[in-house]
């Protein structure tokens, strides 16, 4: 069981965890910035173990018929993350390498110039993507809690400890306290 959400920290080679921290870097710190710290870390593992649910459950078919590259590395639970922002974004359209795409499409680009990345598992990065669409349009619901329950374990450990360690960078867990934090 632990192994459905251990497997984000497992990497084969220097290239596929520089890959993964760059999408990390790129797509979840925005993610972040969004929902506050207790939520992200909730909902990292949330994504983590959708993922792995739906990889295990698609896995057995598609072995079938193709090779399926085993489920490693933080790329899953990022493209949830992109899955989330792109199906909630107030935008339209976007650029991507100087060409204006609708929004919505840009995750499954993402998706195809991820299957070039060595060691990434094609079918766990469209299982996390499809766990944060399926998040993004609602069908998660359960994974919500209201803003209060996010203040509250602001102030409990392990997220007071975060708070107060230099150069760590915070997000608070209520909108309100996150647009305070934003002004200061």
């Amino acid at each position: 069981v632990h192994s459905l959400v251990t497997y984000i920290f497992v990497y084969e080679d220097l290239i596929s965890l520089t890959c993964g921290a760059v999408i990390i870097w790129y797509f979840a710190g925005s993610f972040e910035k969004n929902v506050g710290t207790v939520k992200y870390c909730f909902l990292t593992i949330a994504f983590a173990v959708l993922s792995a649910l739906l990889y295990l459950l698609l896995e057995t078919v598609v072995s079938r018929v193709a090779k399926v590259e085993d489920a490693k590395g933080f790329m899953p639970v990022a493209f949830a993350t992109l899955g989330v922002s792109t199906t909630r974004s107030q935008m339209k359209r976007t650029l991507v390498f100087g060409v204006r795409v609708p929004v919505v499409l840009v995750p499954w680009f993402m998706l195809c110039i991820a299957w070039f990345i060595p060691h990434s598992s094609l079918l766990s990065n469209l299982c996390g993507l499809l766990a944060g669409e399926a998040y993004g349009l609602g069908y998660c619901f359960c994974l919500d809690f209201p803003e209060s329950v996010g203040s509250k374990l602001d102030r409990v450990l392990p997220f007071s400890l975060l708070k107060r360690i230099p150069g760590l960078k915070y997000i608070p867990g209520s909108l309100a306290e996150r647009r305070a934090f934003e002004s200061s």
